[in-house]
């Protein structure tokens, strides 16, 4: 009985982490390949709008552009201090006594030893430190943004330098919230493989559903990735010639904020 129960553990559990992996690589190449197919893409077209309209009038809008961005400091510092505190709780709940855990495993099925009970602490604990790490970074790149998108074009500094910093941050801040979301099928599987795999059934398609763009089909959504792509070009282009001709001795690439 033992055997069999291990084995479930061994079974579900790999399919359990092949699809939410091989459903977030699919994810990343679609977004690669077509920005405008995902809400990812669509957001970050939104932010860069966003970002040229703000520098464009700064001296009206500076406020407003601050007063955005700290809110969205405020809500990845939110994220990462419950990520942080909730793999705190798994370490303490990991170093508790043994007599702790030894309630729950009349109750699952999989595996019940020791060593399987702390594979699962230790991937939850993992995997809060990860959206921490993320939500981290996510602040530290909306942070660089306060500084720099009220300082005027003239400078040397472009929108779409701005727009790369501010999207980099959005992205981590995506990359937290997936590693939230994933938590829960982790988390899950404490109780057993069984759980673990149904919670997984589930996530997919909710992210599946999450993460396409319902506002246009496939066709009209590549037409419009080709057309703003065409665009964020000749924006680029236009304000690269614009620096180097104002400002022959200026490189006009910026190194990464640290």
């Amino acid at each position: 009985m033992a055997w069999k129960s291990d084995y479930l553990d061994i079974i579900l559990a790999p399919l359990a982490f092949g699809m939410i992996i091989a459903y977030n690589v699919q994810l990343y190449f679609r977004f690669r390949r077509n920005p405008e197919s995902t809400v990812m893409g669509v957001n970050n077209r939104a932010r860069r709008a966003w970002v040229r309209e703000i520098m464009r009038d700064n001296d009206k809008k500076n406020i407003l552009a601050v007063q955005t961005l700290r809110n969205s400091i405020m809500g990845s510092t939110l994220m990462a201090t419950t990520a942080i505190i909730l793999s705190s709780a798994v370490a303490a709940f990991l170093a508790s006594s043994y007599d702790i855990k030894k309630p729950i495993r009349g109750a699952i099925l999989g595996a019940q030893g020791s060593s399987a009970l702390v594979i699962k602490y230790m991937c939850l604990m993992a995997g809060f430190l990860l959206a921490f790490l993320c939500y981290v970074q996510a602040v530290r790149y909306t942070n660089h943004v306060t500084f720099i998108i009220n300082i005027p074009s003239d400078d040397g500094m472009t929108p779409d330098y701005v727009a790369d910093i501010l999207e980099k941050g959005s992205n981590f801040h995506t990359a937290g919230t997936r590693a939230f979301y994933a938590m829960i099928p982790v988390l899950l599987w404490v109780f057993g493989p069984i759980p673990l795999f149904a919670s997984v059934i589930i996530l997919v398609p909710v992210w599946y559903v999450l993460d396409r763009a319902h506002n246009s089909d496939g066709k009209t959504t590549n037409q419009k990735g080709r057309l703003s792509d065409s665009w964020n070009g000749h924006r680029r282009r236009k304000s690269c010639d614009h620096f180097s001709s104002s400002e022959p001795g200026t490189d006009e690439r910026y190194p990464e904020p640290v």
